[in-house]
């Protein structure tokens, strides 16, 4: 069985909405594009690193029409090398709708949304999924996700989707390296999901502070 990874970018205050460009998601948002004037080399490089070893893509509708505008036009630039995995992967797309899908390599998920991840993940070894915050909800509910990659840019924002919204369920997360950031602020965090409850502990009196798993 593979391993499903989350890739996001995310404020302080945990908004994962439209990082990329006023468009992206402008419903009720109006902050669009919040981590361009963030970006530096050393996140760019973290990025690209963290797409090595991808075999397929998981994405939600709109991050999938983003994607689907921009990267089958990007060989020869820039991101030649990201444009040219992501075109050669298989797509898989969560809808709920009937999506016209013209880039070439991709798949509608069934109506049955975990069981189609859970094959997918059956069939792949290293599955990314990118972006895609409401697609995300349904991995954090159903514990769907093995990795989950944060980037925490310094800015709060106040408003949008954030990267737990209300449905997300308890859960432990193990920090697989140290926190790392790039000249601008931005910290990258890397967590693996773990076994288990959250713990509650006392820390009222001495020696009762010891954590006791919560049933």
């Amino acid at each position: 069985m593979g391993l499903i990874h989350i890739e996001l970018f995310s404020t302080l205050d945990l908004v994962g909405q439209a990082p990329g460009g006023p468009d992206e998601d402008p419903e009720g948002f109006s902050f669009g594009g919040w981590q361009a004037p963030l970006l530096d080399e050393v996140s760019g490089a973290q990025v690209a690193a963290a797409y090595e070893g991808t075999d397929a893509l998981l994405l939600g509708r709109r991050t999938y029409d983003i994607f689907a505008a921009y990267w089958p036009h990007q060989r020869g630039g820039p991101d030649d090398g990201i444009a040219a995995l992501f075109n050669r992967v298989p797509k898989y797309v969560a809808s709920r709708g009937r999506p016209r899908l013209s880039w070439a390599g991709s798949t509608q998920l069934g109506p049955d949304l975990a069981g189609a991840v859970r094959r997918v993940r059956e069939r792949h070894e290293h599955v990314k999924v990118v972006g895609s915050l409401d697609l995300v909800q349904t991995l954090l509910r159903e514990r769907l996700f093995d990795r989950l990659d944060l980037w925490v840019h310094p800015v709060v924002l106040g408003e949008g989707k954030r990267v737990f919204a209300a449905g997300a369920v308890p859960a432990n997360l193990a920090l697989l390296e140290p926190p790392a950031a790039g000249p601008r602020g931005t910290v990258l965090l890397r967590y693996a999901l773990a076994a288990g409850r959250p713990a509650t502990g006392d820390m009222s009196a001495p020696g009762r502070g010891v954590g006791r798993e919560d049933r």
